[in-house]
């Protein structure tokens, strides 16, 4: 694995076989990832002003900040027309809308320095997707919502995809997840959840070997397993960094017991038992 292919597989199990095996995918924005962007810019610009958004949060008081972008969240998590969105883009990449599941499309926040701030430190853990009661057939998809290089966006790490690492996903429970009051489903709602809830991470210092990044253009598709370490990418860059992302299954998938190795999870409860049916 020397990078993320651009080109996808024919159908759906022949490229869900490839992430399986820990193929990286990024292709161009789509007429389907395009739209949701635009829908997304907009309420950012209802909620922070008509302004580029990344430069919202320095002009902001940080509680007011926090509680536009928790409005934002809620709507991209109850609003059907954002469930339609998902379901365009993946069907835009040739999954079947007929066979897929997934959770609602989430707004990430990453601010200028935010890598120190104590209240941020999940964001930025190495981690598993599956950590988190997630299928071991999960697929993370990301979308830029703007141009972002390579330094602002996360890192994969491609020796650890079936290689264990010391981790905290016993400390999750999945149903104590779910019913907790700060809507802990929808984002991040609550200024203090870093330092009060728990999130899924490596442990332990570690060689991380290779690592594949990448520079994304605004729309662009960025796809691969959840089982895959990965990590987000801190930054000075004198702006918030927005992206969207969602992890989704393919239901024949996951109902066969199909996806890589679990190598290391032991977080409990299934958060798949929620997901929105395409």
């Amino acid at each position: 694995m020397t990078g993320y292919q651009s080109d996808l597989a024919p159908d759906s199990a022949s490229l869900c076989d490839a992430l399986y095996r820990g193929e990286l995918f990024h292709v161009g924005p789509t007429t389907a990832s395009l739209a949701l962007v635009e829908d997304v810019r907009d309420l950012l610009a209802t909620e922070l002003g008509p302004s580029d958004p990344r430069f919202a949060q320095a002009t902001m008081d940080d509680a007011a900040f926090v509680a536009a972008i928790g409005r934002i969240r809620k709507t991209l998590f109850v609003d059907p027309r954002f469930r339609r969105h998902v379901v365009d883009v993946v069907a835009a990449c040739g999954f079947d809308a007929a066979e897929v599941a997934f959770d609602p499309v989430r707004l990430r926040v990453v601010s200028h320095d935010g890598h120190h701030n104590p209240r941020a430190a999940p964001i930025y853990y190495a981690h598993r997707d599956t950590w988190f009661a997630l299928s071991q057939s999960v697929i993370a998809w990301w979308i830029a919502m703007h141009d972002i290089p390579e330094e602002q966006t996360f890192a994969i790490y491609p020796e650890w995809f079936q290689r264990p690492i010391e981790n905290s996903s016993a400390g999750f429970d999945y149903d104590a997840w779910a019913a907790d009051s700060r809507d802990l489903k929808i984002g991040w709602q609550d200024r203090e959840a870093g330092r009060i809830v728990h999130y899924s991470g490596a442990t332990a210092a570690f060689d991380p070997g290779p690592q594949i990044r990448l520079a994304a253009k605004r729309g662009d598709n960025v796809v691969f397993s959840g089982t895959h370490l990965h990590q987000t990418i801190g930054h000075s860059a004198g702006h918030t960094r927005f992206s969207l992302d969602f992890r989704m299954v393919r239901l024949p998938d996951h109902e066969a017991g199909s996806g890589p190795p679990n190598v290391d999870n032991r977080s409990r409860g299934s958060a798949t038992r929620d997901y929105v049916r395409g």
